[in-house]
This record gives C-alpha cells, structure tokens and sequence, in this order.
C-alpha cells in the first residue's frame, strides 16, 4: 500500500514538473531564435549519449586492437557506420549549438545577475565538453589521435617541479600505453553522465532565475506566454532545420569534419607533417602554436577558456546600461571574426606569417574579455551622458 502511495506521489510531481518545466513555463514573448541553441544542444547531448553506449558495446580499448574494432564497427555490424557517423558528426553539431549558445550569451549580456549561476554552470558543461571530446578524439587510435593525445597531455609538463610526474602518472607509465587508453575510455564514458546532471542543474537554475531577453529588461508576468506552443513550437523548427544540415553532413559528407590520418593506425615511430586537434579545438590549438614560449603559450590557451568565469565581473558595467551598448557591438563582431580568423590560423602550418597573425590575434582575443569591456562601458558612459 505504501509503495502504492509512493509511486503516485511520484508520479504526481514528475507530470507537474514536466508541465512547470515545458508547458506552463513563463517565458518572455520576445525571445527570438537565438534561444533555441540550448534547446538544440540538449538534444545533440541526447544523441551522443544514445549513439556512445551503442558503440561502447562493440569498441575494444587495447592499443592492439582499438584501431581494428572501429573498423569492424564501421564494416561488419549493422548500421555500425550510421552510428559512427552520427556520433562523430554529432560531437560537431554539438560544439556548433554550445558556440552559438555562447556567443548569444555574451552578445544579450545573459551572464549578469540574477543568471549568474546559470552562466558558471554552462561553462563548467563547456570545459567538461572539451575534455570529454579530446578522449573521445584519441580512441579510433589512429595517427592524429596518438599524436594530438600526444602533444596535448605533454603540456602538463610546464607544472613546476611535477609535471613530467603528472605525464606519467596520467599515462600510466613512460609513454601512451594501454593503460591511457583504458583510462580515456573510461574518462569518454564517465563524463557525459556528469555533463547531463550539470545540465539539469544548468536548467533547473534557468528556471529559478527566468530567462534573459534580446532587451536586456526584466520581464514582468504581463509580458510572458507559456513555454508552449509559442516557443516549443519554435524551438522545434529550428531543431528541423538543424537536422536537414546534420543529414547531410552524416549521409554524404561524413568525414569532411575528421581528418584523413586517422584512418592510419597510431604509430608512434611516424610522426604526422602537421598535427592538429578537431576543428572545435583549432582556436584554442592557434594560441597555443603561436607563442614561441611553451609556458606562456599554455597558460594563454587556458586562460582563453578559463576567463570566461569571470565575464559576469569583468563586464559589471552592463548592469547600468543593459544591452544599450553601441561600441560593445562592434567589438562583440570583432571578437567573432578574430575568434573564427584563430581557427583558420590553427589549421595552418607553423609558418610566417601565420604564426605572427596568431600571435596578435591570440591577444586580442583576450583582450576582448580584459580590457574591451570596459573600454565599451566606458563610451557608453560618455555617450548616454551627452544624450
């Protein structure tokens, strides 16, 4: 009788949340399409979840035969292919929808208060995502995965006193063995269960604080409608549309996002002309490559990553002055384009002038967060007050 109870109860509150969170939730009436990207990156999360446990059951973490068993998925099981690709394609997809997710958040000022732990916990999803993806990127074994796992796991080096210590212990001996790549599939398969509770939280405190909007003004109860049908509705189209560009990319271009390399089992005696990470990484990879100082050009690259914690105090000023910020504008599509130019110069060879342009963009990149900000505040002082 008690478990009887227990389960209606149960019941009860997941149907009255399920209709508080996508029915009855207020949201405001003029929120445009920009919002749907985190719809849609829950949803490309959804796929990597199904598609990884699918090829979790076939994949062999040995260094002998990693490479192999990719192959057998891709040839022998049913649909093996259609799962590879969708999972792969699908890592793309996602990073494209968390970029744009981003960016729409720094463009709207969706960082401020009271969104501020919204914010920290979808930058917290953001740096678990690219680890997830960089072990994720070394388990098909092939030559870029050994040589990427390989140049990325040697930044630790620059720790002081530790670092080659931490090489090793992360390797689980003196070079990559069997030992690390048990360790990455395990990591690979860990994390996203991680990712989907912090995007629980990430919504739950959505939810609590109620959505930003293109205005930057708080919403009173008279200017919101029901999160359905006016914006489920929306958010659904732009997941179709979406999907028409992911079946394309999964049906007929389902290798221009990876690189041909990895198609060549991991040699460690062969070293690749140009190593570089996946195509989400290369703004990150062009910073790193352009500083000629290993420790500067580490500390740059996760510094990139990391100020975005502190963009809710670096930018205080958009408090007062909201998203009426004309300079601000023009710095934000500045930032995009040297963002963008970044990846562009991190795909290219470590030559002149490549390596010069990194090293001005890499600065300018941060610059953005450190120095433009305020230089925007600022002007916009000075302007409203001429107003």
């Amino acid at each position: 009788m008690f478990n009887k109870l227990s389960n209606i109860l149960f019941a009860d509150f997941a149907v009255r949340k399920f209709y508080s969170y996508l029915i009855y939730y207020p949201s405001p009436m003029n929120l445009n399409y920009f919002w749907n990207f985190g719809f849609m990156s829950g949803i490309f999360l959804g796929i990597q979840f199904v598609t990884g446990i699918f090829l979790s059951m076939f994949y062999t973490p040995e260094v002998d035969h990693a490479f192999a068993s990719v192959q057998h998925i891709m040839r022998d099981i049913n649909y093996g292919w259609l799962i590879r690709y969708m999972h792969s394609n699908g890592a793309s997809f996602f990073f494209i929808m968390v970029y744009l997710h981003i960016l729409k958040g720094i463009y709207y000022g969706s960082y401020q208060k009271p969104r501020m732990l919204v914010w920290f916990t979808g930058v917290i999803i953001y740096v678990l995502m690219m680890g997830t993806a960089f072990l994720g990127y070394v388990l098909p074994w092939g030559q870029m995965s050994y040589w990427a796992a390989t140049v990325i796991t040697n930044s630790l080096t620059v720790i002081p006193y530790f670092g080659k210590d931490i090489v090793y212990w992360v390797w689980g001996g003196y070079s990559i063995n069997n030992s690390t790549l048990n360790r990455f599939f395990s990591l690979h398969y860990l994390l996203p269960f991680i990712i989907a509770v912090l995007a629980i939280h990430h919504i739950f405190q959505l939810h609590k604080a109620g959505s930003s909007n293109p205005l930057g003004v708080r919403s009173s109860k008279l200017d919101k409608v029901n999160f359905y049908p006016f914006f489920l509705v929306k958010d659904l189209f732009g997941l179709f549309i979406c999907f028409i560009f992911f079946s394309i990319f999964v049906f007929f271009f389902p290798e221009s996002l990876g690189h041909s390399d990895n198609y060549i089992n991991a040699n460690p005696l062969v070293t690749p002309a140009h190593i570089v990470p996946e195509w989400y990484f290369l703004p990150m990879y062009g910073i790193l490559r352009s500083i000629s100082s290993k420790t500067y050009g580490i500390i740059l690259m996760f510094l990139s990553i990391i100020i975005l914690f502190f963009l809710p105090f670096l930018d205080r000023e958009l408090i007062k002055n909201k998203n009426y910020k004309p300079f601000n504008r023009i710095m934000f599509w500045i930032f995009v384009f040297n963002f963008l130019f970044l990846g562009y110069l991190g795909g290219q060879l470590p030559v002149t002038p490549y390596i010069e342009l990194g090293l001005i963009c890499s600065h300018i990149h941060i610059l953005y967060f450190l120095s433009f900000l305020s230089v925007s505040s600022i002007y916009s002082n000075f302007y409203f007050r001429k107003k």
